[in-house]
């Protein structure tokens, strides 16, 4: 099997930046890889998460339970998986992700505040996406620790991926969805393991050279 390596985080907080210069520091190192981007926006697979996130099913992502919207995400990346990088990856490829089944463990987990019931949330996701759909587990997890009033700040004119317009997502236009999905993540990092990127210091917002440095110095243990 190969590697799988995800950058993650809450919105706002960098994780497209930081997914393309990791792409450029393979490049230089002559270092072969695919890439793969959650959503899959240009797969019919995402058409469940479009629906999801423009409100089609609900103006507050509450409204809509953590088990039924993950499936929607779930669907997506089992398509993506085995129409696009499943061969590569199962003979020892790299794959970067931008995004994966941990976006879900952030954004959905948020939305359960009894720990019982997020753990048991959790267990199951879990199980449905590496069990049932038999997808990779990841290899390591970058998680950009980055506060909600400094993502907010970094989000306040960054178009929507999906529609290419200043229009929010229902995540992203929910400020107390963000907090509750940065809670949930710096939660769900350590108790997964997960490699933490604390991208704030000293109340000021670390270069993006600074962090790639540290998100690549880590990467290259593993390859």
């Amino acid at each position: 099997m190969g590697k799988l390596f995800v950058i993650d985080g809450t919105d706002g907080s960098g994780k497209q930046t930081q997914f393309n210069k990791l792409q450029e520091k393979l490049k230089e190192e002559g270092i072969d890889y695919k890439v793969v981007s959650f959503p899959n926006y240009e797969s019919p697979s995402s058409s469940l998460v479009k629906m999801y996130l423009s409100g089609e099913f609900g103006k507050n992502a509450k409204e809509i339970s953590p088990y039924i919207a993950s499936t929607f995400y779930a669907a997506d990346r089992y398509a993506t998986f085995q129409t696009g990088y499943k061969e590569y990856y199962e003979k020892g490829g790299i794959i970067l992700a931008d995004r994966y089944t941990t976006a879900n463990m952030v954004h959905q987990a948020g939305k359960i505040k009894d720990k019982e019931e997020r753990k048991k949330f959790l267990n199951w996701l879990w199980d449905f996406e590496f069990n049932l759909y038999g997808l990779p587990i990841p290899s390591e997890v970058f998680f950009l620790n980055m506060p909600v009033e400094k993502s907010l700040e970094l989000m306040a004119n960054r178009e929507n991926k999906f529609t290419h317009e200043a229009k929010k997502d229902i995540h992203e236009s929910d400020k107390n969805h963000l907090i509750d999905a940065y809670s949930a993540a710096c939660d769900v990092a350590k108790e997964y393991n997960w490699y933490e990127i604390k991208c704030v210091k000293d109340n000021k917002i670390r270069t993006i050279e600074d962090i790639h440095e540290e998100i690549y110095n880590e990467i290259k243990k593993h390859i």
